[in-house]
């Protein structure tokens, strides 16, 4: 990485920059000011542009959404988030729904709480293993250390040809229309505000196989990983020289 071509520090959320779906504290924000002072910043996210805005506590950073499906930019004057891109995609309820079951009954997923599959507006998906009315204390022991997603991940993702498939939150997956993801998010970012992708430096820690992280982290973008959001503001230090 040569920090001199940097120009844009974009970065992920839960596990980076926060706990999972907490609120930024006192020391991030910091953080995050002082990489302002050097660098645009901007956020690039898994989940919808106003829920990562309201979870930073309207911290006014752009923020690009659903994998690049949604795009925001933070107006000084409302102090708020003007959505600029929020596309939605159709969805073959039927067929998404016949491949979640032909995965439940193959490896004996067979019993789950509330529905089979979480549709959303943008057209992505949320394969709830235990379910969409899951117990949160059920989920966060399902598989904490994801191999259980792991080996079957191969296959979710062979069955679900059409979508990039995330291993996401604690015992779901999650998948996107494709060509969506992290990646392809900050490749269109770089072609609408003409930078090369060794302008942008991306921060994340959800970087191993099935990470929503991935697609950057194996890409040509520039890439620190981190392993503990606690760890962030030494993480940029390198940055900030």
């Amino acid at each position: 990485m040569d920090i001199s071509k940097i120009k844009v520090v974009a970065m992920d959320l839960d596990g980076t920059l926060t706990q999972h779906k907490q609120p930024l504290d006192g020391a991030h924000k910091v953080a995050l000011d002082k990489l302002s002072e050097k660098y645009k910043l901007i956020m690039a996210g898994a989940g919808q542009v106003m829920r990562i805005f309201n979870q930073m506590e309207q911290y006014p950073i752009d923020i690009i959404g659903n994998y690049g499906l949604q795009y925001g930019v933070y107006n000084k004057d409302t102090k708020s988030i003007d959505i600029l891109r929020d596309l939605q995609f159709d969805v073959d309820v039927n067929s998404v729904e016949e491949r979640v079951t032909m995965l439940r009954n193959k490896y004996g997923y067979t019993e789950f709480a509330g529905g089979n599959v979480e549709f959303h507006p943008s057209g992505c998906l949320t394969f709830p293993i235990l379910g969409t009315k899951a117990k949160q204390e059920d989920k966060l022991a399902f598989d904490p250390d994801r191999i259980k997603r792991r080996k079957i991940y191969p296959d979710v993702v062979n069955t679900f040809s059409d979508y990039t498939v995330f291993v996401g939150g604690s015992s779901s997956f999650d998948m996107a229309p494709k060509p969506y993801n992290k990646y392809h998010a900050l490749d269109i970012y770089c072609k609408e505000n003409n930078l090369a992708h060794e302008n942008v430096v991306y921060i994340g820690d959800d970087y191993g196989l099935g990470g929503n992280d991935e697609s950057v982290y194996k890409s040509d973008f520039p890439y620190i990983t981190i392993d503990d959001y606690r760890d962030f503001p030494d993480v940029i230090k390198p940055l900030l020289v």
